[in-house]
């Protein structure tokens, strides 16, 4: 799969269709999805990063994992990913393009075992969004903006009321977004998109947890 075009102009606001697909992202469908349960309610966002190889940064190779087109002999760290059927909703690249791959109103594999607040199985009732990066360098500008304006507009679509990070729902198994993802930041990137107190951040984060 090749590379994706340079990022168009980061808009003021994002919307995201009844069909669940953004209008801003450039569209890679991934077969690696279903159905959300009947009655499913989708409340939970999920942040994680993700480098293909490991902290490089700008190449194909995400896209192509995600859509099972991996040449698992490019790199030697792929081979370890041959059997991996995964996906995101969403991914965030350095230079703020934004790529979908699967309908927010589907279910993607993102989460794998997981819990939150006593309920297993996140994929089922969440959202997952990629930041390309890894757990030892900062994310961009250009992401944080990109993110804020993203998780806004789901917001207006879906009934979110928590966001949390893959560590937080994968503890001991998972640690992205990691230390340099600046939650403070994101929150109140966050709410100068919207009028109200509108997510639950991590425990910790700003005063939304008041």
């Amino acid at each position: 799969m090749a590379a994706s075009p340079a990022a168009p102009p980061i808009p003021a606001k994002l919307t995201i269709a009844a069909d669940g697909w953004c209008d801003y992202a450039c569209r890679q469908p991934s077969p690696n999805f279903d159905a959300r349960a009947e009655g499913m309610v989708t409340d939970l966002l999920v942040i994680h990063n993700i480098s293909l190889p490991p902290g490089q940064f700008g190449g194909p190779f995400i896209g192509d994992l995600f859509c099972n087109q991996l040449d698992c002999d490019a790199h030697p760290y792929f081979d370890q990913l041959r059997p991996l059927r995964v996906s995101a909703h969403f991914v965030i690249q350095r230079d703020g393009q934004l790529l979908q791959f699967v309908s927010a109103n589907d279910r993607a594999w993102h989460a794998g075992v997981s819990s939150f607040k006593g309920r297993e199985r996140c994929n089922d009732f969440s959202i997952g969004i990629e930041l390309e990066g890894t757990d030892f360098e900062p994310f961009t500008d250009l992401q944080y903006q990109v993110l804020a304006t993203l998780a806004a507009a789901l917001r207006q679509r879906y009934p979110l009321t928590d966001v949390a990070g893959h560590e937080h729902i994968a503890p001991g198994r998972k640690t992205d977004p990691g230390p340099f993802f600046d939650w403070p930041r994101f929150q109140k990137d966050f709410y100068c998109h919207v009028e109200a107190a509108q997510l639950r951040f991590p425990s910790g984060v700003g005063e939304s947890q008041a």
